[in-house]
């Protein structure tokens, strides 16, 4: 998993409720597509016209917002299915740090396990930081100190589970975070087959 410390860049405004895991990435991309060919496809329903063509009224169909790192949006993003590809076809777009009012609870998870950052902040907060990305300016999330900022809007400080922070901050997923008691586990499994050698399958 890619660590997260400090995102600084360009923010797209996606000031909506209720934008689902489908809108992101439909269920047919997912039966076709493996991990790392969902750039194309991320939001594809408001992306492209019928025919294909590019949607030039569409947010991150235009300059700059194009190369968003960060996007800002309203409550309950990432609501609907359980579908890990959503988070990957948003990184992938480049997306690193979602903003909102609030998550699906299964979208926040797969963000977590995935390396991107999702960030509750109220809609007066949300819409200052839009304001100041609709001037040009960037922004910067800073993990460490807990803040969102632009060079026109001082620190604005956000909660995060400390568990979930450090996480994020070094790379590792649940898998690699179980591995760093590997020692321990391997000490308790020893014990437990001179304790109770019945419980475990002789070979």
């Amino acid at each position: 998993m890619k660590a997260f410390t400090v995102c600084e860049g360009i923010a797209a405004s996606l000031l909506r409720d209720n934008i689902d895991t489908d809108m992101i990435v439909r269920v047919e991309r997912i039966a076709q597509l493996q991990r790392g060919q969902f750039k194309t496809w991320a939001f594809e329903m408001m992306r492209y016209h019928a025919d294909g063509s590019e949607n030039a009224s569409f947010v991150l169909n235009q300059p700059p917002f194009r190369d968003a790192k960060i996007l800002l949006s309203g409550s309950n993003f990432g609501c609907g299915s359980s579908r890990e590809m959503a988070v990957w076809a948003l990184e992938e777009f480049g997306i690193r740090c979602v903003i909102a009012q609030s998550f699906g609870d299964i979208f926040y998870a797969n963000c977590i396990q995935n390396g991107l950052l999702a960030i509750r902040m109220s809609a007066a907060q949300i819409a200052l930081l839009a304001e100041a990305a609709e001037r040009g300016n960037p922004l910067r999330v800073d993990l460490h100190r807990c803040t969102v900022s632009a060079p026109d809007v001082p620190p604005i400080p956000f909660s995060f589970p400390d568990h979930h922070r450090e996480a994020l901050l070094e790379g590792l997923d649940e898998i690699d975070q179980t591995l760093r008691h590997d020692a321990r586990i391997l000490a308790f499994q020893h014990a437990g087959k001179v304790q109770s050698p019945w419980v475990y399958i002789q070979q």
